[in-house]
């Protein structure tokens, strides 16, 4: 099948090449990334491959399928970024991988937490200048702190695994309570308990209408003061412009983030010789207790791997007509 691949990162190219061996797809690899103005070069192309700053939006499919696309292979494993009503209109089928490693993203975000915690950015910074004074970085012992993970799926079940070791006392938010957790003497509580009594807060729940800013406010309104918060999940979860306030304010003691709500523009490129236009995120880059890394927290050579793996066998299994329903988004499986 020919595959037209948006917005590849030269990471990623030798992944996919690779994984393609035994499928023997034709791979167009574009730098690209996909939204209306570029949907074109897709045409004539059955299938393309989008990553998580695509932009699928309804004027996007609809050029994708006049130009002969059929299926939408996510390499990722979010699809708020899909218009799926669009989709299931047109009979577009919308494949990803659900899960690749949550390994790499758990130990990203105890990375971060540990790094903000213990103001590595700004020590590395100093020593390169050899400046050796310890003046402003005391951090705080892990253990016997409260973490609050709102989200126990795979990934936060690893992050709650990992910080049961450091001997930190857990609570969790989610709809499912999670058996593994549980073992763990994770508590399940309510958000405002958990907003309350955490000194840590970890997001790691898909972005839905839902769960779109359950960072707000009035969630940092009862947060303890001091509060550490990471989010290496999606960036629309969290209400930045109310963060900052927080920051400002110091209810918010340290954050750490590895997504951002608008993202699309800045991410995966690089902007080094360009001024930065989004004041919003020009202002969360000076204060010294926030740390911003660019969506990387999935880039092990383990979940590369496995993404490429599962994104191939998608497009060949949407050929035989058989992809596995928990790689399939909406209702749209497949389309004549």
């Amino acid at each position: 099948m020919r595959v037209a691949v948006f917005g590849t990162q030269a990471f990623e190219r030798g992944f996919l090449e690779q994984a393609n061996e035994p499928h023997g797809h034709e791979l167009l690899f574009l730098e690209p990334t996909l939204s209306t103005q570029t949907a074109s070069l897709a045409h004539g192309y059955p299938a393309v491959c989008a990553f998580v700053n695509d932009r699928l939006d309804r004027p996007t499919l609809e050029s994708l399928h006049a130009g002969g696309t059929r299926l939408v292979a996510l390499r990722c494993a979010g699809f708020n970024h899909v218009d799926l009503a669009a989709a299931e209109t047109l009979g577009l089928a919308v494949a990803r991988v659900p899960a690749y490693s949550p390994h790499a993203v758990a130990e990203h975000t105890v990375a971060l937490l540990l790094a903000v915690n213990r103001k590595l950015h700004r020590s590395v910074a100093r020593v390169r200048e050899h400046n050796f004074s310890l003046g402003g970085l005391v951090g705080f012992d892990l253990h016997g702190k409260t973490v609050g993970i709102i989200g126990t799926g795979k990934i936060g079940a690893v992050v709650a695994r990992i910080l049961h070791g450091f001997g930190c006392t857990l609570l969790g938010l989610d709809r499912y309570e999670s058996p593994e957790c549980l073992g763990l003497g994770l508590r399940y509580v309510d958000i405002r308990t958990l907003a309350r009594e955490a000194d840590i807060i970890t997001l790691h729940c898909p972005l839905t209408p839902q769960t779109h800013r359950i960072i707000n406010a009035d969630f940092l309104a009862l947060a303890r003061p001091g509060v550490t918060l990471i989010n290496t999940s999606r960036g629309g979860l969290v209400d930045t412009r109310a963060v900052i306030d927080a920051l400002k304010s110091g209810r918010i003691g340290a954050l750490a983030l590895d997504v951002y709500e608008e993202e699309g523009d800045l991410f995966f490129r690089d902007l080094s010789d360009e001024i930065i236009r989004d004041d919003v995120f020009t202002r969360l880059l000076t204060f010294p207790n926030v740390i911003i890394t660019a969506h990387q927290a999935f880039l092990t050579r383990e979940a590369l791997t496995e993404i490429a793996r599962v994104t191939l066998s998608n497009i060949s299994a949407f050929e035989s007509g058989a992809i596995p329903p928990e790689n399939l988004v909406g209702r749209t499986h497949f389309s004549g």
